[in-house]
């Protein structure tokens, strides 16, 4: 896979929801000469503009912030509370490795009670986020110098290769940074019908709160969220339950928790997909929702839209994991379809 040392970079700079600088810092390096003009909105998320044959807009994207806490609390001892940002599993937190980003990055580790010190009721259920501690094996007077209450922290996680797959913290949703990234690439000096609007937003762990704020601001005529989904075919598994299947292809959302993608859009996508050869799936996700959400419904006057996803197992976990084939297949369905828009019959059937 091209550019992976890229994608290991993405992955592993930190970012979480309202404290997005480092990765932002990252993205707007990567974008010199990829784009027209390049701003950054009052909440933080990038625009990226590639300007097209016509003032018609679509808007792409993807959220450049990871699912992190946020400190809360040092007690006496110098031991640290936190709060979640973002959804969390608890029973994946046990004795992680964590980086507090206060004064400077400090390494500590999540904690809580050891199973011999728990009751039998407590034995076999996951223990609650209030019970977790992280300690940094400093003292409280060292910690109280470089942390306070209100500091982001991020997993400590490198990316690596497994077979032909990539696990890392945090592909939901940077391999959907990398992706945009690289069809920008692919797009440089060619032309394209409309503007193609690139939005890396901020805060979509937290209620998409960037894309709402962008797609007001773009009021775009066409929407693409990119987004990771889950791949559920694991042992043990149903059918039914599975959601999307690794190494077969991209995929084509149907609807989420919090959208029904437009059905001329979710036909189209199908239509490039079989047309160019390219590997898709389809998606239905019953609960959750992506910026897909915020594109189709806060333009000011709406938006043709729909998602492309990318299957990922063990989401929102310590490690996640998606293969190098549907990272492709999404970025060529991505570039195939921003280039075609202008081709299609957009009307009500």
């Amino acid at each position: 896979m091209k550019n992976l040392e890229l994608l290991k970079k993405i992955c592993e700079t930190p970012g979480a929801p309202g404290f997005e600088q480092r990765i932002r810092t990252l993205i707007l390096k990567e974008l010199k000469g990829l784009a027209d003009e390049v701003s950054v909105d009052p909440m933080g998320s990038i625009i990226a503009v590639k300007k097209g044959k016509t003032d018609k807009k679509v808007m792409v994207a993807a959220h450049m912030d990871e699912i992190g806490f946020i400190v809360t609390h040092i007690d006496d001892e110098g031991f640290i509370r936190f709060h979640t940002l973002g959804g969390f599993d608890p029973k994946t937190l046990t004795s992680q490795r964590v980086i507090i980003h206060g004064k400077k990055d400090v390494i500590g580790i999540m904690g809580c009670k050891p199973i011999h010190l728990m009751k039998p009721e407590e034995r076999g259920k996951p223990m609650p986020i209030e019970e977790y501690f992280i300690d940094t094996g400093l003292t409280a007077k060292e910690v109280e110098k470089l942390i306070n209450v209100g500091d982001p922290i991020t997993r400590e996680r490198e990316l690596i290769e497994m077979g032909d797959c990539v696990n890392s913290k945090s592909l939901d949703n940077r391999v959907s940074v990398f992706i945009l990234l690289e069809v920008l690439r692919e797009l440089k000096g060619k032309k394209v019908p409309y503007d193609i609007y690139a939005v890396f937003t901020v805060q979509e762990e937290v209620g998409l709160r960037g894309a709402i704020a962008a797609a007001h601001l773009i009021n775009p005529d066409f929407g693409f969220g990119l987004d990771v989904t889950i791949a559920f075919d694991v042992p043990g598994a149903q059918s039914h339950e599975m959601i999307t299947r690794l190494n077969k292809g991209t995929a084509i959302k149907v609807m989420d928790g919090m959208s029904i993608c437009d059905y001329r859009m979710v036909k189209y996508l199908k239509e490039i997909g079989t047309k160019k050869k390219i590997a898709w799936q389809p998606e239905i996700l019953p609960r959750g929702g992506t910026d897909t959400a915020g594109i189709q419904r806060f333009g000011k006057s709406g938006a043709i839209t729909g998602a492309i996803s990318i299957p990922l197992r063990n989401m929102h976990q310590t490690i996640e994991l998606v293969h190098k084939n549907d990272i492709k297949s999404t970025i060529n369905l991505l570039r195939e379809a921003l280039k075609g828009l202008d081709k299609y019959d957009w009307s009500f059937k």
